[in-house]
């Protein structure tokens, strides 16, 4: 919703900012069909020059993330802890193997059914499954550190493919400016072929040429580099599911207390988005 109010009053400021000062949007529409073509075009081509259709398909997504918001709510947050603490509680109470309908048909398992929006979520249950079943086959014997190497290298690749649209953005943010200058100077190109014609068509053309760096800056500093800065909160704030996750399955199995478990995956999120912890605690206490 910001993301589209925010692009609103960029164009009111600028283009009426211009209008009132007594600028002309003649020219500007004149030139901005071809200056666009090469401007965009280009980008677009380097896009798919530089990445491969998986990655164009996280770019498109990551354009709509900018105007959707974060994928998880507040209360997934919450969720995810709780799930996570109750499917570790019932391991410390008996055993590894009680996980292993859980942890390895999720669809059909009851903890799991208290939570349908993280059940649904692949990236979600395979971290919470996955590790959990390597404790299962191992009967629970696996050294903890190894479970959480394990972890941190699946949440690492889950953010590489969660930054990969944020950096092609900002690529784009960085490369508009250039693309603005090469369409200006093949206005120039195009008016100095016409050196000849008069003073008020020559100021024409450069004018059309002037668009060209105009829009690549406009393009840059205006909506692409807003737009990667938004999808860095944007991811920032989803990641921090996957680090509730390790955070509550590692505090478990170091044997902490329930409470410091909870502190742990907690203390973690956002001031803004932060439960307390004693309504953390009536919660996995069916309150």
């Amino acid at each position: 919703m910001f993301a589209a109010i925010g692009i609103v009053v960029l164009f009111a400021m600028v283009f009426g900012g211009f209008l009132l000062a007594g600028g002309s949007l003649g020219p500007i529409l004149v030139a901005l069909p071809f200056e666009m073509m090469m401007i965009g075009g280009a980008a677009i081509g380097a896009v798919l020059i530089g990445n491969t259709m998986h990655e164009i398909k996280l770019l498109g997504g990551g354009f709509g993330k900018v105007f959707k918001g974060p994928k998880y709510s507040d209360q997934d947050h919450i969720d995810v802890i709780a799930l996570c603490s109750k499917l570790m509680k019932l391991m410390r109470s008996e055993g590894a193997v009680a996980l292993e309908s859980h942890v390895t048909e999720p669809e059909n398992s009851t903890i799991f059914a208290e939570y349908p929006n993280l059940l649904t979520d692949d990236s979600v249950r395979n971290m919470i499954c996955d590790p959990l079943t390597l404790m299962v086959v191992s009967s629970g014997t696996l050294d903890t550190n190894a479970v959480e190497d394990v972890i941190d290298n699946a949440i690492k690749v889950q953010l590489h493919e969660l930054d990969e649209p944020q950096h092609a953005i900002q690529g784009l943010a960085d490369a508009f400016p250039a693309l603005g200058i090469v369409a200006a100077v093949l206005g120039v190109i195009k008016t100095m072929g016409s050196i000849n014609e008069p003073p008020e068509v020559l100021g024409g053309m450069i004018g059309g040429a002037l668009v060209g760096t105009f829009l690549g800056i406009f393009l840059a500093y205006g909506l692409a580099g807003p737009m990667a800065s938004r999808l860095k909160q944007v991811n920032t704030h989803d990641a921090q599911m996957y680090q509730s996750i390790k955070q509550v399955l590692i505090s478990s199995l170091h044997g902490y207390p329930q409470p410091l478990v909870l502190e742990a995956a907690r203390s973690g999120l956002p001031p803004a988005h932060r439960p307390k912890l004693t309504d953390l605690m009536d919660m996995m206490r069916g309150r």
